[in-house]
């Protein structure tokens, strides 16, 4: 096993409920001929739900299911039992192709549902402590996320990873810190994304990636790789933009034009022991920008910054 790359439904315009992008048939076809031989599943119901169905797209295009993304509203204990019976629907989807491609196990990534509270929502990028959970509401937000994980793992044996994800509560450096205190990491992992992570730090110092993956080492087994645009982030930042008007604007742009040296970061994952998959993600609305074009100059920036 080595590090390989794949690439998701997102970088085609099908992006958490902000509506669905070109069809999966076409994505999957045009995320192999550009490059990638694995894929993330996408908005529940974007792909085949049928497993055997599933399965035949998967297996014939030679890729491996990667994961999904599944967004809980973690702060209200009234959602819990429904995040969880959404999450395990997903779950038992991924388990029922997870022999498909190279033997990967797929992870669920779950997250906080990001957008919902509006001060979040119109803060992403600069979140303040003052913006953040309380003791109380951080106990009842690690306990939805506990329950979901070990439902996951009990039923279908497969691993949770946590997303930290701007525009929700856990997306600054210190709110990561937090919920890996607050958690487990026998129930739950982290997913450590490039580009949400530099955003959510309310900075423009990529340095700031590596730092963080040394941060959170012992907790991270999935990876994606984001880049983020500093003039766009700054302009975001400076104009008040709230995370969707971000996101409509480029802040997450193509890998090598942001300011994230994905050479010296895998280098850094490699240094850690990492051996596995990392999923490329260019956030676009539906119908922005080419999805194909950008996601054949990702991966030939990938192979010159990292020889793979």
């Amino acid at each position: 096993m080595a590090i390989r790359f794949g690439n998701a439904p997102c970088s085609w315009g099908t992006i958490e409920g902000w509506g669905q992008g070109i069809g999966y048939a076409q994505m999957l076809d045009e995320l192999v001929e550009t490059g990638y031989r694995g894929t993330e599943l996408g908005d529940f119901g974007y792909m085949p739900t049928e497993p055997e169905r599933l399965r035949l797209e998967l297996s014939s295009r030679g890729l491996t299911m990667l994961g999904a993304y599944e967004g809980v509203y973690l702060k209200d204990p009234a959602l819990h039992a429904a995040g969880e019976e959404r999450v395990l629907r997903t779950a038992r989807l991924l388990k029922s192709v997870a022999d498909v491609g190279d033997g990967w196990q797929p992870f669920v990534v779950l997250a906080d549902e990001h957008s919902r509270d509006p001060l979040r929502f119109q803060n992403a990028g600069r979140v303040r402590p003052e913006l953040g959970l309380s003791a109380s509401e951080w106990k009842t937000f690690a306990a939805g996320a506990t329950r979901i994980a070990r439902a996951v793992r009990d039923e279908t044996g497969l691993r949770t990873v946590f997303h930290h994800h701007c525009a929700g509560y856990v997306e600054a450096p210190w709110e990561i810190e937090a919920f890996l205190e607050h958690t487990d990491s026998a129930i739950i992992g982290l997913v450590f994304d490039t580009g949400h992570y530099l955003y959510g730090t309310g900075t423009n110092e990529p340095q700031q990636v590596l730092e963080g993956l040394e941060r959170f080492k012992s907790r991270v087994g999935y990876v994606h790789y984001k880049d983020c645009h500093p003039l766009v982030a700054s302009e975001a930042r400076s104009k008040s933009w709230n995370y969707k008007e971000a996101v409509g604007k480029g802040v997450f742009c193509e890998l090598g034009q942001g300011q994230i040296d994905f050479g010296a970061v895998t280098q850094k994952l490699l240094a850690l022991g990492y051996d596995g998959w990392i999923t490329v993600e260019q956030d676009v609305l539906s119908g922005m920008g080419q999805p194909k074009e950008s996601a054949k100059r990702n991966r030939e920036y990938l192979r010159a910054v990292t020889g793979l």
